[in-house]
């Protein structure tokens, strides 16, 4: 193996498990932001913290007639806000990100920066009429319970995400926040091994999950000739219901990084998605393609920034998406690495160059 070529081992799996167990609930993003600081700073050319929060990177090439290629990751994740005390310990809220209610009732929760344990609580099932039974568990019945020891340690405000901590079983791992962890441990990546033929601008974002809010601003600091959004992304993979075969797969696990073609948010460059595919190809690295659909990453705020910015998504496959524990494969994560380190090698201004479709 080349000596600037990336690779997942030990210490970029340990750094993954620190940064999905750490809370970091859209617009309170601290905690990992002070991980991604410590790491990114030993090997950057410049390294700032904007006025939301975000964490801009640069590291700039050595040839001549460079690119100016940003890489985005968002480090928030979806949880919860305190936003009532109803005494003893118990907490109205409301949600941050796109969760469903349905899945809540029972869950372990961490609330505050003390990470003080609490538990979301709903009537039990035999005390609720049939009529209650066949019916969504509406947000405002719902409770963050503290227990009345941790009703002094939370306040109004506080942010709360899921318990669950990184797991690794065989080929796969486990965790509340592969989405997006995983693509800032790949940045982090990226930028160890940075080509030198382009000059990398890396966003470290905020807020990806309330409206791509922290990209679009680092997207007008940066000024880039292209971007690309690395993400994590729905795997509906699993066996329909009546054992047919399940077309609307969007993404498979196992399958390699998606590539994305379109998304609610976003028309990727098509010269990107041909780039990024011949690449994949020429190198033999597995590779799929992202059912259009729903969804979207922060390319989503990047492509419209500015005068237009060509963009493009790549992401890990990983099923459960915004519940409490979702799951990837280690391979398709090698894999992504390994396209986007591989593209980043070969890519020239001749690329831009071309008439776009």
């Amino acid at each position: 193996m080349a000596e600037n070529t990336p690779s997942i081992g030990a210490s970029q799996i340990k750094l993954l498990e620190k940064l999905c167990n750490a809370i970091a609930v859209s617009g309170d993003e601290a905690e990992v932001r002070k991980i991604v600081l410590e790491e990114v700073k030993p090997l950057a050319d410049t390294v700032r913290v904007d006025a939301l929060g975000s964490v801009l990177v640069t590291k700039v090439g050595k040839s001549e007639h460079r690119l100016r290629v940003m890489l985005d990751s968002h480090m928030d994740e979806i949880g919860f806000m305190l936003v009532n005390d109803d005494g003893e310990g118990l907490f109205r809220f409301e949600t941050v990100g796109g969760i469903d209610i349905r899945s809540l009732p029972g869950k372990q929760v961490l609330v505050g920066r003390n990470k003080v344990p609490g538990v979301i609580g709903a009537r039990p099932i035999h005390l609720t009429t049939s009529e209650e039974r066949g019916r969504k568990i509406p947000l405002d019945a719902l409770r963050i319970d503290v227990g009345p020891g941790g009703a002094g340690k939370v306040k109004l405000g506080d942010r709360a995400a899921y318990a669950t901590k990184f797991r690794r079983v065989g080929p796969s791992i486990f965790a509340k926040a592969i989405d997006n962890r995983i693509g800032i441990v790949t940045m982090i990546e990226l930028l160890r091994h940075a080509p030198e033929n382009v000059d990398l601008c890396l966003s470290f974002s905020v807020q990806e999950e309330i409206g791509l809010r922290g990209a679009g601003v680092a997207a007008h600091y940066f000024n880039p000739d292209m971007a690309i959004a690395i993400d994590a992304t729905p795997a509906h993979d699993l066996p329909v219901h009546d054992g047919s075969e399940n077309t609307f797969y969007n993404t498979k696990l196992g399958s390699g990084p998606a590539i994305y073609t379109f998304d609610s948010g976003t028309l990727n460059d098509p010269r990107l998605v041909h780039f990024l595919a011949e690449t994949a190809e020429s190198a033999g690295i597995p590779y799929q393609f992202r059912q259009p659909g729903g969804g979207g990453t922060d390319a989503g705020a990047i492509h419209r920034s500015l005068a237009g910015i060509p963009s493009i998504s790549v992401s890990v496959p990983h099923r459960y998406t915004h519940t409490a524990i979702l799951l990837s494969r280690m391979d398709d994560w090698k894999n992504t690495l390994a396209l986007l380190h591989t593209a980043l090698t070969r890519i020239t201004p001749a690329l831009l160059a071309q008439e776009r479709p």
